[in-house]
């Protein structure tokens, strides 16, 4: 998560090098801000599967495992499109609470159908990249979100931004390819697990651990 964090911070910097820098550092404030608090929801739901998946796995209930992970998956989702719903609804007054330009405001508006792909694809590889840990895959989590962000997501973005003359919706779009591209990979990595060669391998390593 920290490497994306990392992602949206340079996000703010870029914007400062934007036309009226005021104004787009303080939209991709407010949306990285609106991206933070949508993530709460799924950081919990995360935090959960991690734990749920890895005791299950080391127990050996593969069905189980599995269950946990479409559960959490549908809840995350769920959760994450009722917050859309309530900032399609109320997305000024949402703006007000940082703001008191009726410019950023509207600015904020125009870009609210961006923000809302990356809130759904947020919660989608946060649920997935809870699951990895619970499996053991942090190295490869880790190794996907900076290939995500600062490989692919990041170069997009000053593309998008500087070049195509996009600015803040550029910067953004940025983003959402790489939650694109972590997403896509974590739900293949998901698909493809072997589950009971997961199991075999957990119980072999714990009886290695205590012999």
């Amino acid at each position: 998560r920290s490497l994306e964090y990392w992602a949206i911070e340079l996000l703010v910097l870029l914007a400062g090098l934007l036309p009226n820098s005021t104004v787009s550092t303080s939209l991709i404030a407010i949306c990285a801000s609106t991206q933070a608090v949508s993530y709460m929801i799924t950081y919990g739901f995360s935090a959960a599967v991690s734990t749920r998946v890895s005791n299950e796995v080391g127990a050996g209930n593969v069905d189980r495992a599995k269950n946990a992970v479409t559960v959490t998956m549908k809840l995350s989702v769920f959760l994450a499109l009722s917050f859309i719903l309530l900032l399609i609804i109320g997305h000024g007054l949402w703006a007000s609470l940082f703001t008191g330009s009726a410019m950023i405001a509207a600015k904020f508006a125009a870009i609210t159908p961006l923000l809302m792909i990356s809130i759904v694809l947020d919660s989608t590889q946060g649920v997935l990249s809870g699951v990895a840990r619970g499996c053991g895959w942090q190295h490869l989590a880790a190794t996907t979100n900076l290939v995500a962000y600062y490989l692919a997501g990041m170069p997009v973005a000053i593309l998008l931004a500087f070049k195509l003359n996009l600015y803040t919706h550029g910067l953004w779009l940025g983003l959402i390819t790489g939650l694109a591209c972590q997403t896509s990979v974590m739900v293949i990595i998901t698909l493809r697990t072997k589950w009971s060669k997961l199991v075999d391998a957990m119980v072999k390593n714990r009886d290695d651990y205590v012999a």
